[in-house]
């Protein structure tokens, strides 16, 4: 009877578990069955912004369901870097992580790194440009560049993300390369490169260096001009910009990356499902001629190569932190 009775709760065992693993692989396979928040960790009317809410229309068209975007700003890309950390790994919270997350713990803001997210696809890349005001004074990068040379430190001020953010360490690598001391200009924090045109267009500040598009508005205004951007080549949308290699003969050039990524622990499954329907958006009609329009750069990695990026550019804003000064 006990050989009876031992036998009979094995076959309830392994009936239990195969239900639940055939209930799992069900769950998986209506993946996504509800909306899914996709979190932006930059203010409403930036780059990073502009570009999540592209991908998240594209998005929608190939997974059937409604993706939202939440815009949670703070901290210089902290609060919002944690919030997609701290989300269930369930794939129905995600974000548009950036190129802080290869700078922040460097800066001693945040513990966080990017081996705490699961990579899913990287579906942005952008060079920044140097950008003041229409009516200012200077005709020209190389005379900018003269004037902060030799004025008094601190006469001037640049903003367009956090203390330590991408377009203040790609600026402060610009000067470096170009002899002058990375603290000589006076960066001024912001919560991304639309609030800092504000201030740049009312006399607040002196210098933005973000990605052009991000400054399209105010230049088609005539309230702002670009002097040249930090990339290989022009932008096809700018052509009119030159690069700094022509302006000064410099080859510098630093970038923001942009892509999707969820917390530690996401299911290889969840993960697969997503990164196979952003490849689709991504070669979206949707996603690529807005991008093309805006000036905004467009490259592809997938989950794997995307984390062979994160882990990469982590150790080369590493170096460039400590040299600007600002490892803590």
């Amino acid at each position: 009877m006990t050989t009876i009775n031992n036998s009979l709760k094995s076959m309830l065992v392994s009936g239990v578990a195969a239900a639940v693993m055939v209930a799992s692989g069900a769950a998986l396979a209506d993946y996504p069955d509800r909306p899914i928040t996709l979190i932006v960790p930059w203010a409403a009317g930036g780059g990073t912004d502009a570009t999540a809410r592209t991908i998240a229309r594209a998005l929608e068209d190939e997974v059937g369901q409604k993706v939202n975007v939440v815009n949670r700003t703070g901290g210089s890309g902290v609060v919002g870097h944690t919030a997609m950390i701290n989300a269930e790994p369930d794939g129905y919270t995600i974000g548009l992580a950036t190129g802080e997350v290869n700078m922040m713990h460097w800066l001693g803001l945040t513990d966080l790194t990017y081996e705490d997210f699961t990579p899913i696809a990287q579906v942005n890349y952008d060079f920044p440009g140097i950008q003041v005001a229409a009516d200012s004074p200077y005709e020209s990068l190389e005379d900018l560049i003269e004037a902060i040379r030799t004025e008094p430190k601190g006469t001037f001020t640049a903003s367009g993300t956090g203390q330590g953010g991408v377009w203040h360490l790609a600026f402060a690598g610009f000067l470096m390369d170009q002899g002058v001391p990375a603290d000589q200009v006076i960066w001024i924090p912001s919560e991304g490169a639309a609030p800092a045109m504000i201030e740049l267009v009312s006399g607040g500040i002196d210098i933005v260096p973000s990605s052009v598009p991000e400054a399209r508005s105010m230049m088609e205004a005539e309230r702002v001009k670009s002097f040249a951007v930090m990339s290989p080549e022009r932008i096809d949308s700018f052509p009119d910009i030159p690069t700094i290699q022509e302006e000064l003969g410099s080859s510098y050039q630093v970038g923001e990356w942009r892509g999707i990524a969820g917390p530690k622990g996401m299911d290889p499954e969840v993960v697969a499902t997503l990164e196979a329907a952003l490849e689709s958006a991504y070669n979206s009609d949707t996603y690529q001629d807005f991008m093309h329009q805006q000036g905004f750069g467009t490259q592809w990695r997938n989950a794997e190569d995307f984390g062979q990026l994160m882990e990469d550019m982590d150790s080369v804003f590493g170096e460039i932190v400590e040299q600007v000064g600002l490892v803590n």
